[in-house]
């Protein structure tokens, strides 16, 4: 070490021991630690050679005798029977063989060779999980207090919330159990449960866990159980400590072994190893499956197997002399963000990403991470030139889980989410209710590209036999193709020429093109397949285009109302509303997408390639009730204006030129209070608000227009009929079935209620069925479906 002056070494190690301190108590009583594990460790190891090197330095309260912080004062203090001791902790260091890179490790198994005179020692080896320690009391083989480790000789008394943990036996199993035993173990959050957590945070602006870790600490420390409970807790047992009344195994490994077979969850990557060579090899082999296991260690613990060898070995420092940690590189490390980019989706979910200064993060280097969304960039309050916290987890991608707001820079900025997308330059659009934005160049924006020739091509929409994945894959990653429209240009050649050049790039060329053989038939199907699918249906094809919330159901909606593509593209948000579920957002989608330029050209091009409908219709005669000016005037949304006085501004005016002109005096005179009057002349003398409203006029004038004078009143045969369906039919397919229904008018529902006319029951039917036997609803038979639909088709 480089020599210092006495009184700035003295103040080197207050200063550690405070920063320590501090760190326990973040970690042990808040639940909310400010610094990473990697950057704790380096604090206690700088600390713990000062005191080496000056002795003096030592003190008895010194954090490096100790092993965690007291208890909170939330819960009441347990004083343990036999301490809860930490381990000391060995890490991977730079040199050459093993002896050198773990020579922590190669000391602690030769100093247990010397002192036992044994060679190559058993060890009981287990993964070091990264939870919460707890004890467990049994007496009687009946659990009767749990309590947290605390500072090792003091903790905290949470059997309530252990007994809502699953894994932990209230009882224990078997027999031969002593009267008194303590179990000492980890109660962790399993991967799957932490992710679950944060989704549900997240989607309700709630706070996100940092880490598993401290959602495991967190949710056992909390004063009400019900909490605890919600939160899906796991457990594993690892040591005993008090034992009355009865004998346990005399090694460690056959503990392990006899906890199981009590009730107790063990780790299934407990074993034992013998000597260094064997505890290397135990390392090397977790440290590879620890990405792929289901919780978070940091490491991997040895322990001298017999219990009569560590009672020889004894402790040192309130540690034990025959076990030891040997952590794994740290899976939290500080940085720096460099910038905040957006990452378009293969979905269009626009993502939040941090460009991060390099940084070493579980043996990885790490240069991004997400941020999720924009809510989570807000709640976490992400700046460019913050220094944040990164955490990478097994394969879940790295992400910041903390900002140290005290290391801000003065000239930081809060970020905003951009309008724009910046792949296709198309606009960024949020969905009511929800966190996440989305690009609305579905048919353009080459990040989701893959996906919308995927979907586009798929059985319920445009049925193309035979383009599955891999083919889009490769037509999207030669440059065959860049949007639908693409897809009608392909000729028989393209597509040979991408197999090969996909064969060759993938190594999988087989031996009979290598020959000269190659083969044409898959890709005449194909071509094939591409021109049936030109004759298609109006729902078909909106369902295709991917639009964002345009389901089957809505694109059906959209054609049976307004009968032409024409009218879907041109129909104005507000007068999309007027449909049958279609809300503001659902509405928002539609118009948004047609107004894209990109989107557009795809859509002409479509029709250009020859693409017809056969269900082209005129729009429905039911819009004539809906496309009046006092529903124009609802969708204005004046204040005090009701629905009881649109309706009477409708009788006096015709149109929305009429009523401009007449005035607020003349509109009380028809009958509108003075205030709405007052409120809708406010309205209307804004052109922001009068041009959106006069397209919306014009609209609704163009559909009453192509509505024919002749229609009145013809309704499908079925309309107004609600069908469910259930079971195997025999003759018809389900998807069959629902389409001959709705195109007959008919609504098919997933669910069974009291509005339900009828419900088709066919082999093997289920749960439904059973509704609708215990609501008394009408059931049928294939048979009479078959009569209904030949009776009626021929008619519509």
């Amino acid at each position: 070490m480089n020599q210092r002056h006495p009184v700035t070494i003295q103040a080197r190690a207050a200063e550690l021991r405070e920063r320590i301190e501090q760190a326990n108590y973040r970690y042990h009583v808040l639940d909310d630690p400010e610094i990473t594990d990697a950057d704790y460790d380096r604090l206690m190891r700088e600390l713990e050679a000062l005191e080496a090197e000056h002795p003096e330095l030592a003190t008895d309260d010194s954090p490096t005798r100790r092993v965690g912080a007291r208890a909170s004062g939330g819960f009441a203090e347990v004083r343990h029977a036999l301490p809860m001791l930490s381990l000391g902790n060995a890490f991977e260091q730079e040199g050459d063989g093993d002896r050198e890179r773990f020579r922590e490790v190669a000391e602690f198994e030769r100093r247990i060779e010397q002192t036992l005179d044994r060679r190559e020692p058993v060890f009981s080896v287990e993964p070091k999980l990264d939870g919460l320690a707890i004890s467990l009391r049994y007496e009687g083989g009946a659990f009767v207090q749990g309590a947290t480790r605390g500072d090792g000789e003091t903790g905290e008394d949470v059997t309530a919330n252990l007994r809502t943990v699953a894994a932990i036996p209230l009882r224990l199993r078997g027999s031969g159990w002593p009267r008194v035993l303590e179990v000492r173990g980890e109660v962790i959050m399993l991967h799957k449960d932490f992710e679950a957590f944060n989704a549900r945070a997240r989607a309700s602006g709630e706070k996100t866990l940092a880490n598993p870790r401290n959602g495991a600490a967190g949710s056992l420390r909390q004063l009400d159980a019900a909490i605890t409970k919600k939160r899906k807790l796991s457990f594993f047992a690892y040591a005993i400590g008090v034992v009355e009344g009865g004998e346990m195994p005399p090694t460690h490994s056959q503990t392990l072994q006899k906890l199981r077979e009590w009730g107790f969850p063990v780790s299934p990557e407990v074993g034992t190893a013998r000597g260094f060579g064997g505890l290397i090899a135990y390392y090397r082999r977790i440290g590879e499956k620890r990405d792929k296991l289901p919780y978070d260690i940091d490491g991997v613990v040895y322990k001298l197997d017999d219990y009569a060898g560590q009672q020889e070995m004894g402790f040192v420092s309130r540690a034990p002399r025959w076990a030891i940690a040997h952590k794994f590189p740290a899976q939290e490390q500080t940085t720096t963000v460099e910038a905040i980019e957006i990452q378009i989706g293969r979905t269009g979910a626009a993502t939040p990403v941090a460009r991060l200064a390099p940084v070493q993060v579980a043996g990885v280097t790490v240069t991004n991470a997400t941020l999720h969304n924009a809510d989570q960039v807000a709640r976490l309050d992400v700046r460019v030139g913050d220094t944040v916290i990164v955490r990478r987890a097994g394969d879940v991608i790295p992400e910041v889980v903390r900002v140290m707001s005290e290391q801000r820079p003065s000239h930081t900025k809060p970020w905003s989410m951009p309008t724009h997308c910046p792949v296709c330059g198309s606009a960024l659009l949020r969905e009511e209710g929800e966190a996440a934005w989305r690009c609305s160049g579905g048919l353009i924006c080459a990040a989701q590209r893959k996906e919308a020739l995927i979907h586009f091509a798929a059985r319920r929409a445009m049925d193309i036999d035979g383009l599955g994945e891999r083919f889009v894959d490769a037509l999207v990653d030669f440059g065959y193709v860049h949007t639908p429209a693409d897809l009608y240009r392909l000729t028989l050649d393209d597509f040979l020429e991408m197999k090969r050049r996909a064969d060759e790039r993938d190594g999988t060329t087989p031996e009979t093109v290598k020959q000269g053989k190659v083969a044409t038939k898959w890709a005449e199907n194909l071509i094939e397949g591409i021109e049936a699918s030109k004759h298609t249906t109006l729902p078909r094809f909106l369902f295709a285009l991917g639009i964002m919330h345009i389901g089957e159901s809505t694109a059906k909606t959209l054609a049976a109302w307004l009968g032409r593509l024409e009218f879907v593209r041109t129909t104005p948000e507000p007068v999309l509303q007027v449909l049958p579920d279609i809300g503001g957002e659902v509405a928002r989608s539609i118009a948004g997408f047609f107004a894209q330029e990109g989107n557009q050209k795809v859509v002409d091009d479509l029709l250009a390639s020859g693409i017809v409908f056969s269900d082209e219709a005129e729009p429905s005669p039911k819009l004539r009730g809906k496309l009046s000016l006092d529903v124009l005037l609802d969708m204005a949304k004046v204040s005090k204006l009701g629905p009881k006085s649109t309706k009477q501004l409708a009788q006096h005016y015709t149109n929305l030129q009429q009523l401009v002109r007449a005035g607020q005096a003349q509109w009380v005179t028809a009958g509108v209070p003075s205030a709405a009057a007052i409120n809708l002349e406010a309205c209307l003398a804004d052109e922001a608000n009068l041009v959106p409203l006069r397209e919306a006029e014009a609209a609704m004038q163009r559909l009453l227009d192509a509505i024919p004078s002749s229609a009145g009143a013809s309704t499908a045969p079925l309309e107004g009929l609600t069908v469910v369906l259930t079971g195997t039919l025999a003759t018809l397919g389900r998807d069959e079935a629902k389409d001959r229904l709705e195109a007959l008018g008919a609504k098919v529902s997933g669910s069974v209620s009291k509005k339900t006319s009828f419900v088709v029951a066919g082999e093997a039917a289920g749960s439904k069925l059973d509704k609708a036997q215990e609501l008394g609803v009408e059931v049928w038979d294939e048979a009479r479906l078959l009569a209904l639909l030949a009776m009626h088709e021929g008619k519509a």
